[in-house]
């Protein structure tokens, strides 16, 4: 009996698999975001091979190495961010479904959509950078609309050192997709920075904000890490950070296909 060859998909999943278990070990994913990442390393590798699947371990890999910088400082400071520690499956997805959707679009639409999936996964590396670099940054975060002081961490929040984070965040990945689409440097480019600045706007308007009233304090957690419930404050109870990264990671995709069909 012969066995079919590997497609590039089952080869995906493999090495998916494996690069998520080892995740999974160093509690940088939870179960169900170990899961999560196999569908979406499987979908890109299986549709855009080795230079898109270097892409996804540039963002992947810079993301959990960030993470770990200044654990202890973050610890004390992200008290009122909505989740910590390992990343589930609705971060995993929320930062990387909207890639991977395109990376298996690409397989009927060629380059346009291979730049979207790297404008996907620019947006939600510059905002991953510009988070981490942030919280460890030593002045008092500001609204991005209204300029008004907000605690470390809370979406919609910038620094000056988050924001130039988030510009090289999307340059790297930009960088890391010239094996993809050589000629869309400068539309991943963008499309990253304009996903990262939708991220801000939208973390400073319809996301969802509560008030702890035993605390005095805004947050983003339901209890309160105190234990108080909370009370809604701004925004729509139903739009969280993942609904945030989701709709920042598509401006992402958009504006890099839109960019990478100009001539």
């Amino acid at each position: 009996m012969t066995l079919a060859p590997l497609t590039d998909f089952d080869i995906g999943a493999l090495a998916a698999a494996a690069i998520a278990l080892a995740a999974y070990r160093l509690r940088a994913l939870d179960a169900g975001g170990a899961v999560a990442a196999v569908a979406v390393g499987t979908a890109t590798f299986g549709a855009l091979a080795l230079p898109g699947a270097g892409v996804l371990i540039a963002f992947f890999v810079t993301s959990v190495g960030l993470s770990r910088v200044g654990k202890a400082r973050k610890a004390r400071v992200l008290v009122d961010v909505g989740k910590t520690g390992p990343r589930d499956a609705s971060q995993v997805l929320a930062n990387g479904g909207i890639a991977a959707l395109c990376a298996l679009l690409a397989l009927w639409d060629g380059s346009r959509y291979a730049a979207a999936f790297a404008g996907a996964l620019a947006a939600a590396t510059a905002d991953t950078w510009g988070t981490e670099i942030g919280a460890l940054a030593r002045g008092t975060p500001r609204s991005v609309l209204t300029l008004r002081p907000v605690a470390t961490g809370l979406s919609g929040g910038v620094t000056v050192q988050g924001t130039i984070a988030e510009v090289a965040g999307a340059l790297a990945i930009a960088a890391a997709s010239l094996a993809l689409v050589p000629a869309a440097f400068f539309a991943v480019w963008f499309g990253g920075i304009a996903g990262a600045l939708a991220d801000s706007v939208l973390g400073a308007s319809l996301q969802s904000l509560r008030w702890c009233g035993a605390c005095n304090r805004p947050t983003e957690r339901e209890p309160h890490v105190c234990g108080a419930n909370t009370k809604p404050l701004r925004g729509l109870t139903w739009f969280g950070n993942d609904a945030t990264n989701y709709a920042a990671t598509l401006v992402g995709a958009v504006v890099a296909f839109a960019c990478a069909g100009w001539r």
